[in-house]
């Protein structure tokens, strides 16, 4: 049996160090002749069929007018290798210019939607917006993936997590208790 933690309060404005719902992300967008990449952090998945993300973009970042006049993104998956381009994509403004040329990244066109993919990334989802009454009040976007694209290897990339204050943790290990779910045997 495993000890107790002993716990000490903490300060709630930080509890994104320990909740952070999933591994950052870098999503594109494209309206017209304009393309941005813009970082992110908060995302869910929402439902599997239709297949739904929810994610937080603030009215404020570059991106946000691109998806909602073009109702769509791309989201890409990058893993630790590209902690760097990560990194500098999110200090930095889509005004400022092609954060594709900036960071030395290809864009690939998307099968179902305007956005480009990323095409270091593991993992991208073209996406098309599912429900935006959220936007408004929340900044909240609800996606559909309308397709999805991966790459055969690695099996378990090693993504980036972000913690807050710079600090990100590294997945990729697996453990599996496969024989424990009902709904998969």
């Amino acid at each position: 049996m495993p000890r107790l933690p002993v716990l000490r309060d903490f300060p709630v404005h930080q509890i994104r160090r320990y909740l952070e719902p999933g591994p950052i992300v870098l999503v594109s967008s494209a309206y017209r002749k304009e393309r941005n990449i813009m970082t992110m952090g908060w995302h869910t998945v929402m439902e599997f069929a239709p297949s739904l993300l929810g994610c937080v973009i603030a009215a404020s970042n570059h991106s946000f007018g691109l998806i909602r006049k073009s109702r769509e993104c791309v989201i890409n998956l990058p893993t630790v290798a590209l902690i760097d381009q990560v990194v500098g994509i999110g200090n930095c403004s889509g005004t400022e210019g092609d954060k594709f040329e900036r960071f030395g990244l290809t864009a690939l066109p998307a099968e179902l939607v305007g956005a480009p993919l990323i095409g270091e990334c593991h993992a991208s989802f073209e996406c098309r917006l599912y429900d935006g009454r959220l936007i408004d009040k929340y900044n909240y976007f609800i996606f559909e993936v309308v397709k999805a694209h991966v790459a055969r290897t690695p099996k378990n990339p090693k993504t980036v997590h972000y913690k807050g204050d710079g600090e990100f943790m590294v997945a990729g290990g697996l453990i599996s208790r496969r024989a424990k779910f009902r709904d998969l045997q």
